[in-house]
C-alpha cells in the first residue's frame, strides 16, 4: 500500500529535487529524487542537510 505524501519546501538543485514531507508516523522525512530521464535515483533522509548534500553530489549515469 502506498502512502500519499504532501511535499513542502521543494528545492531544485540541478536535475535533483529535494523536498520535505511527513512519514506514516508523523516524523519529518527529506527526499532527494532525480528528474532526469532514465535515472532512477531517489532516497529518503532524516536530515535536510543530508538530502541536499546527496543532491549536490549526484551524478546521472543516464
Amino acid at each position: 500500500m502506498t502512502v500519499y505524501r504532501r511535499f513542502r519546501n521543494v528545492v531544485r538543485i540541478g536535475p535533483v529535487q529535494v523536498a520535505t514531507s511527513y512519514d506514516g508516523r508523523g516524523r519529518d522525512k527529506h527526499t532527494a529524487a532525480c528528474t532526469a530521464p532514465r535515472c532512477g535515483f531517489s532516497a529518503d533522509y532524516d536530515s535536510r542537510a543530508a538530502a541536499e548534500l546527496a543532491a549536490r553530489t549526484h551524478r546521472c549515469t543516464a
